[in-house]
């Protein structure tokens, strides 16, 4: 148990990293580098064990620092950690030397330095890779490779002069340039997702174990040119709905905050898969195809399956008239008639097409129905004309109401003559009307019982002879008192019944003459 215990800690715990101060591993003899040893996040050990010599000899120091004079392979490891990479020192005894740091990561500036023994200086310099001159100077003796890459790895050697006469060669030490991360590869959950569904991207890659600690910048395109997301310090993405105009070749990119390395993925085909449209049918609103004249009606096409853009279009199937067509990415759309008129009654249905050709819906028959409006507008319009035609006839006695009461006039009398004596021939018994006295009374006085006015007054003799004397009784005709007051000729009289029973029964027919 104790054993699995430390295994676990061993795989857990980061792996120590040694730097060099000064960063040198070929110093002269006599010199001295300190090394530490670093990588401790969460926690300082007390000790660090340090093996040396073929890792035969082993040293303890309290703190993570140790002090070399001598050539040879380091390596240090804490408690509960695994041990760190070795680092080689040598303390040379020539007469130059070439110095270069212990790790180099593309990246970084190689910076490479021709030392001379003592205190004389060197006046010319020659850096020499791979049997080639690199770079020949006199006036700066140091050699920088800013952004060093993994191409400029080799056999590095240096050659200096005191003098014109004193020419020295270094020794020769190989300089491997170190990958700071590999080429990322770009993971995604499928390469053929199904259209409307999301898709997440990962771009995969590591830092070396020495640096851990570097900042990376990720970011994720399709075909070379359409970016997904920009450079951020995130190696995921998702896209949340991806569409069938989204296939293509997708890649991501890696770099440093820096932008000393940047490294892209090898690209990745991804093809959507788009769902063709089933199951379309159609319905309105309002439901049953029942509409009614003048009000709007609202024509409903979807579809149970389908993906994509897809092209609704509604159609008249008896009068094969095309009423419209939309596109939108949904599986519903609507077409809606304003003004419904009698004419549009007739049947309808509706297709929707994904580019895998259209699909048709079911025929709806539609009804339209007449508004109950249109219908009571002749009794309306009959009602409004008898109101129209009570009230001209009010204006009209009140108007003539208001002369009477004006007036001033005296009463008028006009007698009548005998009448004629009938002629010889004549028989006595035939009828003839007697001529009577006819009297019109107007004026400004209160009517009484007796202040009847006569319009007309006919005696018909019976077909005896009179001899008696006595008056023949008389068949009378009157005017009521109301209207035989008024100064208006009796032809309107007789046009005042027929107004007011017109305007109580416009359906009743009028007639021309009243007796």
């Amino acid at each position: 148990m104790l054993l699995w215990a430390s295994l676990l800690v061993l795989a857990t715990a980061p792996k120590p990293v040694i730097s060099l101060h000064p960063p040198w591993t070929t110093v002269f003899k006599g010199e001295t580098v300190n090394l530490t040893c670093n990588g401790f996040h969460f926690y300082a050990p007390e000790k660090i064990k340090w093996y040396f010599g073929n890792y035969r000899k082993k040293q303890e120091t309290k703190g993570n620092t140790l002090e070399v004079h001598e050539s040879g392979e380091f390596r240090c490891q804490a408690q509960g950690s695994p041990l760190s990479n070795s680092v080689r020192l040598t303390f040379s005894t020539g007469f130059l030397i070439l110095q270069a740091p212990h790790s180099v990561f593309e990246g970084d500036t190689l910076v490479l330095r021709c030392q001379r023994r003592g205190k004389e200086k060197l006046i010319a310099v020659k850096y020499i890779w791979n049997g080639k001159i690199l770079y020949n100077s006199s006036k700066r003796l140091d050699f920088f490779i800013p952004r060093a890459s993994l191409n400029n790895s080799g056999n590095y050697q240096c050659i200096g002069s005191c003098d014109k006469i004193h020419v020295s060669k270094s020794n020769s030490k190989v300089i491997k340039i170190q990958e700071l991360f590999p080429y990322p590869k770009l993971k995604v959950t499928t390469s053929q997702p199904t259209e409307g569904n999301s898709v997440n991207l990962s771009c995969e890659t590591h830092l070396h174990p020495e640096r851990l600690d570097t900042p990376l910048h990720f970011i994720f395109f399709r075909d070379s040119r359409v970016i997904l997301s920009g450079w951020n310090n995130s190696s995921e993405l998702q896209i949340p709905i991806i569409w069938r105009e989204d296939s293509g070749l997708y890649g991501c990119g890696v770099e440093t905050v820096t932008h000393s390395i940047r490294k892209h993925s090898p690209l990745l085909q991804i093809s959507v898969q788009r769902i063709p449209v089933s199951q379309v049918s159609m319905e309105t609103n309002p439901p049953g195809g029942h509409a009614v004249e003048g009000e709007i009606l609202v024509l409903v096409c979807f579809m149970v399956e389908g993906t994509g853009i897809t092209t609704f279009s509604w159609h008249r199937e008896d009068t094969k008239e095309s009423l419209g067509r939309k596109i939108q990415r949904s599986q519903r759309a609507e077409l809606q008639i304003s003004v419904i008129k009698k004419s549009d009654a007739g049947q309808y249905y509706c297709t929707a097409d994904n580019s895998y050709g259209p699909i048709r819906s079911a025929v709806v028959n539609v009804i339209v129905k007449e508004t109950s409006g249109n219908r009571s507008s002749p009794i309306t319009a009959g009602t409004a004309g008898g109101t129209l035609s009570i009230l001209l006839l009010a204006i009209i006695l009140l108007f003539f109401y208001r002369c009477w009461r004006k007036s001033g006039d005296c009463l008028q009398e006009r007698e009548a003559g005998s009448p004629p004596s009938p002629d010889p021939g004549e028989s006595s018994h035939s009828i003839r009307p007697a001529q009577v006295e006819l009297q019109l009374l107007c004026g400004n006085v209160q009517r009484k019982e007796e202040d009847l006015v006569y319009s007309d007054i006919q005696t018909i003799q019976s077909g005896e002879a009179n001899t008696s004397g006595i008056l023949p009784k008389h068949k009378v005709s009157f005017i009521p008192p109301l209207f035989s007051l008024l100064p208006v000729p009796t032809a309107l009289y007789s046009l005042f019944p027929a107004l007011l029973l017109s305007s109580l029964h416009p359906s009743m027919p009028q007639s021309s003459t009243l007796r």
